[in-house]
């Protein structure tokens, strides 16, 4: 059952986002692991679209907030306001008290701003004039944003880079591929007929399964040793956390499950080595300027470290 709702997800999600198969596999893998995604990419690669047809193609409850620099903590949490009529303070709600949260162009904005969301991604609750509101187990954030270089662009502090399980990119679609989504588009976009294509029950059903996809010692040692890897490279001034192997693990599980598996191998951690790991490092200035990047710092950890047999 659990494979034939990631299909029917799968499916769906494909025929808005056409040739993306690997991407929107990475997104549901996040989303059975009860993990949030970070999509960074250059503008109209269709980043915003693939979070609007995620939780269209769900019954759960969805808001967007658009990040720009002028967006205050009050604005995401929500604010207090006394109400004179029955002399007390009401909460009103902001937009991250959600299901699916869509933080589109999340570096718009300021830190500050940034980091408001911190509580609710690492804890599933947001604290407000003393009061701490549950947000419940389907809480999950798909955040874009541009590429650093972009004009008006804040780059992400290294704690809130953490609490996103992955991160990876759409990139351009080949001829074929955007060929097709001129056609699928001549008349209206795909996403207006989209519709819940999952309940509630199949969604528990995914998480319940995912959770209990077995993970041998040898293929757990090999995941931690390639995350202890990173810490010691040359050029890394910050290596990927214990979150990041918690991640990991949890990712991983999801795609054995996708892939008709009792159990993670050595592929499905090489799969996802790069969209865990690589936003979690910190390289070093001159590591930086030689032209260095964390991908090619994970992908040289993977073929250092043996895998098992």
């Amino acid at each position: 059952m659990s494979c034939e709702t990631y299909q029917n997800l799968l499916n769906h999600l494909e025929t808005v986002m056409i040739g993306q198969r690997q991407t929107i596999r990475w997104l549901l893998a996040a989303f059975a692991a009860g993990g949030h995604v970070l999509l960074e990419d250059l503008p109209g690669t269709g980043k915003t679209t693939l979070a609007k047809a995620f939780a269209r193609s769900l019954t759960l409850e969805f808001q967007r907030i658009q990040f720009t620099p002028d967006l205050l903590p009050s604005d995401i949490l929500g604010v207090s306001i006394f109400d004179p009529q029955r002399q007390e303070f009401r909460l009103h709600r902001g937009p991250a008290f959600t299901e699916v949260l869509l933080a589109d162009e999340i570096n718009r904005a300021s830190p500050r701003t940034q980091a408001a969301l911190l509580e609710a991604m690492g804890e599933r609750q947001i604290s407000l004039d003393g009061e701490r509101h549950d947000l419940g187990d389907w809480f999950f954030v798909i955040a874009t944003q541009n590429p650093i270089e972009f004009h008006g662009a804040y780059p992400l502090p290294e704690a809130q880079m953490d609490r996103f399980a992955l991160r990876f990119s759409l990139g351009y679609p080949d001829v074929a591929g955007e060929m097709a989504m001129l056609n699928a588009q001549r008349e209206r976009h795909p996403l207006e007929a989209l519709r819940p294509c999952v309940d509630r029950a199949a969604l528990v059903e995914l998480r319940r399964a995912a959770a209990v996809i077995r993970i041998s010692e040898e293929v757990s040692r090999y995941l931690v040793e390639l995350v202890a890897a990173t810490r010691t490279m040359p050029g890394v001034a910050m290596g990927a956390s214990p979150r990041a192997s918690l991640a990991l693990m949890r990712t991983t599980r999801a795609l054995a499950l996708f892939d008709g598996l009792e159990f993670v191998t050595p592929d499905h951690v090489q799969e996802l080595a790069v969209p865990v790991l690589a936003h979690r490092l910190k390289l070093d200035p001159q590591a930086r300027f030689s032209g260095l990047t964390a991908e090619a710092v994970v992908d040289e950890a993977l073929r250092q470290v043996p895998v098992p047999v």
